[in-house]
């Protein structure tokens, strides 16, 4: 572990931050599947399933691209080492939580999909709000500038 004044991160640090970025990374990608998904794509997809994506309103899938990219780039600043990805993680989450109100209250997604779909809502949440908590607890200890 490290001191209280020093600002040389520890190891788990550079784990946590390689780990989160690859986990936005793979959000972006869901992002980017989603939105540039083709017609041969689309035939793959259920019918009920692709009903859900395709009736998605602009601003439900401006808060998932403003989940996935926000924390991307929250992820990006934190190995830089920058106070401000506190701030870009909590824009995030803000995104995290107004697609997670669209998808489980406004649609039928849980009907569609199953309960299982509930699953990966709450891994997302989860990991958002721990990115929020390790940011500001490596801002306070001085290794975020």
């Amino acid at each position: 572990m490290m001191s209280q004044n020093s600002n040389k991160p520890a190891t788990f640090f550079w784990v946590i931050g390689v780990l989160a970025l690859i986990w936005n990374a793979l959000g972006v990608i869901a992002y980017l599947g989603q939105k540039l998904m083709t017609n041969e794509m689309k035939v793959m997809i259920p019918a009920d399933q692709l009903e859900i994506i395709e009736k998605t309103p602009a601003w439900a899938t401006a808060a998932f691209a403003v989940a996935v990219w926000f924390g991307l780039l929250g992820c990006i600043v934190l190995l830089m080492r920058k106070k401000i990805a506190t701030t870009l993680f909590i824009i995030s989450i803000i995104g995290v939580l107004t697609q997670l109100v669209y998808n489980l209250f406004l649609t039928n997604a849980i009907e569609v999909f199953g309960n299982q779909s509930l699953l990966q809502p709450l891994i997302t949440v989860s990991v958002s709000i721990f990115l929020i908590w390790h940011a500001k607890k490596c801002a306070d200890e001085g290794i975020l500038t």
